[in-house]
């Protein structure tokens, strides 16, 4: 049944949004019988859920744990602890283990650039093991800090106990948490994004059979760019797939689907490829304000500018039920007077829309540019302006 969340609630402190709104819809439009244990489809570019089922459910991860690993990885490689071109030695822990492998031996010296193809295109948990000891310096640390790095992102349902995904006692995480995980992922490193989009591998002298993602949904849709299979006996086979497409008068439109427990590889990329070519039909996407656009010019009191401009750095998009985008309504709730000095990007309201009597999204609003205080005349005067009313 289809569950969506009807107040609005923090979800990821995602690039420049210090919170995603979970907001039902009005008159929702009924997903898809979606033949999987859970479920999520979320639109990314509105940062709204669109449909789910039994999205905080504990299940098994199996490789999809390897969304964290990876984005330690690409840390790691931000912070400059790293380089792509350096090489990695193969423990004799990370040869020997079991499951899906890249298939390299502690005789090679792997480049991290080849690992991270290993990891995410092969699905390697051997080339997930070395890239975890390169990072964290042995497995058990690496976890401690895929842990931790799940508690910033406020994955509140997670626990990691293994960097691969093999099942073991007490590993377990939620669609929701995959969801954040997925978002961070890609907002905070879209110059790696191109290793998920990537549907051959193989690293030289490992089996050419080896080499396909297991994506299938990379060789049906030219659409979707992402991310990550992950299967095992007990969490099924499970998919984080996420596409883009163009739309007139938006621009790209990014969608997250995550099935969790299908019956087989076919199956997760069939209910995926329902779940997002139902989202963008069900749903439009509209944009109520560009990029650095002001949604309100309020008085400023005490500053050496007389107003400020509030907005996002990014758009403004909400996503409603397809036909619905002429009845949506808005309201500025913010602090009144505003009192100088105010710094540019501090967070000063927020945008509510409505549609009906659902709210869809409640969007914190910055200021786009600093106001600073004003000279000693200039404050005094505006004291008693401000004491008057």
């Amino acid at each position: 049944m289809n569950r969506l969340i009807s107040t609005f609630r923090s979800w990821a402190l995602a690039a420049g949004l210090s919170a995603l709104a979970w907001g039902a819809m009005a008159q929702a439009p009924q997903p898809p019988e979606i033949a999987a244990r859970a479920y999520l489809l979320v639109d990314v570019t509105a940062g709204q859920v669109l449909a789910s089922r039994d999205m905080d459910a504990p299940v098994e991860p199996a490789s999809l744990t390897k969304l964290m690993t990876a984005y330690l990885v690409f840390d790691a490689l931000r912070a400059k602890k790293i380089a792509l071109d350096q090489k990695l030695p193969v423990s004799t822990r990370a040869w020997k283990m079991p499951g899906s492998r890249m298939f390299i031996d502690p005789k090679m010296q792997v480049p991290v650039d080849d690992l991270l193809k290993g990891m995410i295109v092969q699905s390697g948990n051997d080339a997930t093991v070395a890239l975890a000891e390169g990072v964290g310096g042995t497995v058990e640390n690496f976890v401690k800090l895929m842990n931790d790095q799940a508690r910033a992102l406020g994955m509140t349902n997670t626990g990691f106990k293994n960097p691969e995904g093999l099942t073991e006692a007490g590993h377990t995480t939620t669609a929701r948490d995959l969801s954040i995980l997925a978002t961070r992922l890609m907002q905070e490193f879209p110059s790696y994004m191109h290793y998920y989009s990537t549907k051959q591998y193989r690293y030289e002298g490992t089996p050419a059979s080896n080499s396909n993602n297991r994506n299938l949904l990379l060789y049906r849709d030219p659409s979707v760019d992402g991310l990550k299979t992950g299967h095992t006996q007990a969490a099924g086979y499970c998919l984080v797939a996420t596409a883009k497409r163009e739309f007139p008068g938006l621009g790209q439109r990014r969608l997250l689907s995550i099935v969790l427990g299908a019956a087989s590889e076919n199956a997760r990329a069939n209910e995926s490829q329902k779940l997002l070519n139902w989202g963008y039909t069900a749903f439009d996407a509209v944009k109520l304000f560009d990029a650095g656009q002001a949604v309100q010019t309020p008085h400023v009191w005490k500053g050496a500018e007389s107003s400020v401009k509030l907005g996002r750095a990014e758009p403004i998009v909400v996503a409603v039920p397809a036909g619905s985008g002429g009845k949506i309504s808005t309201q500025v709730l913010r602090p009144d007077p505003l009192v100088a000095p105010l710094a540019q990007g501090q967070e000063i309201g927020s945008l509510k829309v409505v549609l009906g009597d659902q709210t869809l999204r409640e969007v914190p609003l910055v200021a786009l540019e600093g106001v600073a205080q004003a000279g000693i005349f200039g404050r005094t005067w505006d004291a008693i302006r401000l004491w008057i009313k």
